[in-house]
């Protein structure tokens, strides 16, 4: 068995549906879809994240902490959550992705997760 994460990247648009009267339909896709997951006992951890108007961005320049309030991205698209997939292989992380409910208007990249290190 693999290991992959499934990063989703939400528009804005699709974010903004939390706290809509959409909401009930944008939970309910989401729970669905988690639901299959953990039914199929392919789901190994994940979690949703709060908007990305709660982020902080860190980075070092010279030993020096540079710190933004929110995200640092050039995309309309923001991370709205993750899974930690344990699968047979990328094919079937593939099919799980694109059942997610923002494949159709946002986007899920999958990675393999880096297996640790050896005991030394």
């Amino acid at each position: 068995m693999m290991q992959f994460a499934l990063l989703y990247n939400e528009t804005p648009e699709e974010q903004g549906r939390r706290d809509t009267a959409d909401a009930p339909a944008y939970w309910g896709a989401w729970s669905a879809y988690m639901g299959a997951m953990a039914a199929a006992g392919v789901m190994h951890s994940g979690q949703g994240l709060l908007p990305p108007a709660t982020a902080t961005t860190l980075r070092t320049a010279g030993g020096k902490w540079q710190v933004h309030d929110g995200p640092f991205a050039d995309t309309k698209e923001q991370l709205g959550g993750f899974v930690i997939l344990e699968v047979p292989d990328l094919d079937t992380a593939l099919e799980w992705a694109a059942r997610a409910p923002c494949a159709g208007a946002g986007s899920v990249e999958i990675r393999p997760v880096m297996p640790p290190p050896p005991a030394g």
